[in-house]
């Protein structure tokens, strides 16, 4: 049994698909793999940046349809690298600026804006 990270769902779903979850939630991390099991280091750090500091947040495992995704996360950050983190509606950052906001003690209260 083999595992196909990108089954290619039709974009215009996968548009919609993170068009709500930025939409609905007041924060959302798209990442790499589930909170269980991140399939990627930088995934794996901002789920733990943004767990040491909020109990509820949303995830979406865009290895579902890799390349989807990150068509569709570029029209809300100008990136297409994964994890994206947005905060009521508004991209943050990746792991890198989820760390750097982290060391500054400035985290906390981006992710509770």
């Amino acid at each position: 049994m083999t595992f196909d990270p990108n089954q290619s769902l039709p974009q215009e779903e996968v548009t919609e698909r993170v068009d709500a979850a930025i939409e609905d939630n007041e924060v959302v991390l798209f990442m790499k793999g589930n909170e269980l099991m991140p399939q990627c280091g930088y995934s794996e750090r901002a789920l733990a940046l943004i767990d040491k500091h909020r109990e509820e947040f949303e995830t979406v495992d865009t290895l579902e349809s890799l390349d989807e995704y990150r068509t569709a996360l570029e029209r809300h950050s100008d990136r297409e690298t994964i994890p994206q983190t947005f905060v009521d509606g508004e991209f943050v950052g990746g792991s890198d600026i989820l760390a750097k906001l982290d060391e500054q003690d400035d985290l906390g209260e981006t992710l509770d804006a």
